[in-house]
């Protein structure tokens, strides 16, 4: 990996410098999500976002419509949450390695969904053998499977 000095800030003519890992190495960490305020599975979703290593910001409302709709996610792809990293959408409880690859591999896709609630996702209980789809959408030809969670 390569690595960058750069400066990050000057303060009382004081040059602060930093060390970035070039962009094809480092996603921005930071996801901002959108949830009903009483919605637990999507706040234990939040929880292994956070316990993941992502930076959580959550803006709790019963207006997610809106969120959705601005966010330009198919209706068939809507999940309990949406949330947005790095410029794409993710929607509905998505497991972090599959965002992990997208933000590393950054297809040209406005994001990924796993659509309504599938039992055994993140936030949605632990059970091993889950099996559910993780969706690309966004992209050419409309969504398709972008991972198989689960053996099949």
């Amino acid at each position: 990996m390569t690595k960058t000095i750069l400066p990050l800030a000057v303060s009382a003519g004081l040059l602060v410098l930093g060390t970035l890992a070039a962009k094809a190495d480092h996603a921005d960490r930071h996801m901002s999500v959108w949830k009903s305020p009483t919605c637990g599975c999507c706040e234990a979703w939040t929880d292994i976002a956070r316990a993941h290593g992502f930076d959580v910001t959550v803006t709790n409302t019963d207006e997610l419509t809106p969120i959705k709709r601005a966010a330009k996610v198919p209706a068939a792809m809507e999940g309990c949450h949406t949330a947005r990293i790095d410029g794409y959408v993710i929607e509905g409880h998505v497991p972090m390695d599959a965002i992990d690859r997208l933000l590393a591999e950054r297809p040209a896709l406005a994001g990924l969904s796993a659509p309504g609630m599938p039992m055994g996702s993140p936030g949605m209980g632990d059970d091993p053998d889950a099996r559910y789809d993780v969706y690309g959408f966004g992209g050419k030809g409309g969504p398709s499977v972008y991972q198989a969670v689960g053996a099949r």
